[in-house]
């Protein structure tokens, strides 16, 4: 069993609930973190990306990698600068890490690395993406394909690397579900642009729990984590309103609103995608949160 973890990106939303669940599990966890210190139960040592800067003690004993540092790709405009930041956040982090474990002695057998099911871009049909699917043509399928060409070297040490392609995730400390909760709770709740668009959706616990998956059972490659029910985006609104005990009044946000306020980032909620987790389902996976109205429900009792 890989007892000692390091993990990039420790501090975000995945990062805190996983680490909260593999030391529930009785793992060592410790972060790479841009401040060295202790995190409560938790040591961070320092690295610096930019500079290609890393603790080599952060290897000491470590069995297992999960790296799930990048820029977040919603949190502002997509300007040029803004784009690179994404881009490279996750490219040069991962470089580095390859670097370490070349030149840094270390024991480590698995590398498990966060992806993104914008690899499939956005075209709104009916198609199910699959894990063997070819990437889009959009910038974000440009910035999945490039990431995971970096994290596919790391195989070349004798590791063994998964990816984990995260679909819409649904957490009641921030991301998509805060957003779309927020004017729903403030009685202007309205699906965006046409509605129709797919969300493929996965609750926090669940996506964790596909990390811990990963970790200890022999996965190999690119899987999706996704929930097995994609959902509309008027399905999710509705959805959400229900939970929240309050009525939809307003019409659609048309796309071309979206268009103004968000640029070419508009992309991320006028247009979907549905995607099967079909091939981790066969590698034994179990979902806690299946279905949207009991994700919703448990994220929502937790605020």
């Amino acid at each position: 069993m890989h007892k000692n973890i390091l993990i990039t990106g420790g501090s975000g939303l995945v990062g805190t609930r996983l680490t909260q669940m593999l030391l529930q599990k009785g793992y060592q966890v410790s972060h790479l973190s841009r401040a060295a210190g202790d995190e409560g139960l938790v040591k961070a040592f320092q690295w610096d990306v930019e500079n290609g800067i890393v603790d080599p003690k952060a290897f000491e004993n470590i069995h297992a990698i999960i790296h799930l540092a990048g820029a977040g790709i919603a949190d502002r405009p997509w300007s040029e600068k803004r784009k690179r930041e994404i881009l490279e956040s996750r490219t040069h982090s991962t470089a580095l890490l390859e670097k370490s474990l070349k030149d840094i002695p270390n024991k480590v057998e698995v590398f498990i690395s966060a992806s993104a099911i914008g690899y499939y871009g956005y075209a709104g049909s009916d198609h199910v993406f699959k894990e063997e699917d070819e990437p889009a043509n959009d910038f974000l399928a440009y910035v999945v394909k490039q990431w995971e060409h970096t994290v596919d070297r790391i195989s070349s040490l004798n590791i063994r690397v998964a990816k984990l392609r995260i679909g819409i995730l649904l957490s009641e400390k921030g991301g998509a579900l805060v957003e779309l909760a927020r004017p729903v709770r403030l009685f202007v709740g309205s699906p965006l642009g046409s509605g129709e668009q797919y969300v493929s959706w996965i609750h926090i616990d669940d996506v964790c729990a596909m990390f811990i998956h990963a970790l200890e059972n022999d996965l190999n490659g690119a899987y999706n984590a996704v929930a097995r029910e994609p959902v509309t985006n008027k399905e999710l609104t509705k959805a959400i309103a229900e939970t929240l005990g309050r009525p939809l009044w307003l019409p659609h946000v048309p796309a071309f609103i979206l268009k103004m306020v968000l640029g070419e980032m508009a992309d991320l909620v006028i247009k979907g995608s549905k995607v099967s987790p079909a091939k981790i389902q066969l590698s034994g996976f179990q979902y806690r949160f299946p279905n949207l109205n009991d994700a919703l429900r448990d994220l929502f009792e937790k605020k």
